[in-house]
């Protein structure tokens, strides 16, 4: 398979018409256990024509092993970046597209607190579906870009950071919730985690409301 090395060149064309360009792309959509991450990277004109990290994928092209370093080259690259999250029970209450609206919401709020401004900004959504505008609660200009992650270099940049973000997390809670080995499979449904969950039933953390398994719950 060929991997497609990402590129700036969206992001320059757009940013002849907008002074300031935040990229989104989420991780962890389909786990089913712990919380959903929406990563923002911010890229300025100046930003635009510094060179690509090498290395830089979408991050589900990336090695485990190596995804640290690339999502820290990454996140020296870009002008600012941040990390937004709705919880297991978030996902829960709302379902899991207003779960990730709040996400990449609090994935602008910690980039605007970094000194990124709204004023004249474009968030470009890995996807063909803008699940932010209707949560955020100021006024965006959206564009959903298909395989953002893959062939928009601000966007893999998001993507990675977001994914050794959660990845991290998950991880620190295994320590709370070994039978499930969150350590291995970051909360997703691996074969062993599928038999924890039926062996012990379901954490706090997991996402209760979807068909996990048939087991009882722990709370």
């Amino acid at each position: 398979m060929t991997v497609v090395a990402p590129t700036l060149a969206l992001e320059r064309k757009l940013l002849a018409e907008y002074d300031l360009i935040i990229s989104l792309d989420e991780v962890g959509r389909g786990a089913l256990a712990g919380p959903v991450a929406v990563g923002a990277s911010v890229m300025d004109a100046a930003g635009s024509r510094r060179r690509v990290p090498e290395g830089l994928r979408d991050s589900k092209l990336v090695t485990e092993r190596r995804r640290p370093d690339v999502a820290a080259r990454a996140a020296a690259w870009v002008q600012a970046s941040g990390v937004g999250w709705a919880t297991a029970a978030e996902i829960d209450e709302g379902g899991i597209m207003r779960a990730l609206g709040l996400a990449a919401s609090r994935a602008i709020d910690a980039v605007v607190a970094l000194g990124a401004s709204l004023d004249g900004a474009l968030v470009i959504l890995d996807g063909n579906h803008d699940y932010v505008s209707r949560v955020h609660p100021a006024s965006l200009q959206v564009r959903s870009v298909i395989k953002g992650d893959r062939d928009c270099a601000s966007v893999s940049a998001a993507s990675v950071i977001a994914k050794v973000a959660r990845d991290t997390h998950m991880a620190e809670l295994h320590a709370d919730h070994p039978a499930y080995q969150w350590d291995r499979n970051k909360g997703y449904a691996s074969p062993e985690h599928r038999a924890a969950i039926r062996d012990t039933g379901l954490s706090p953390l997991h996402r209760a409301s979807w068909a996990i398994a048939d087991a009882p719950t722990l709370f």
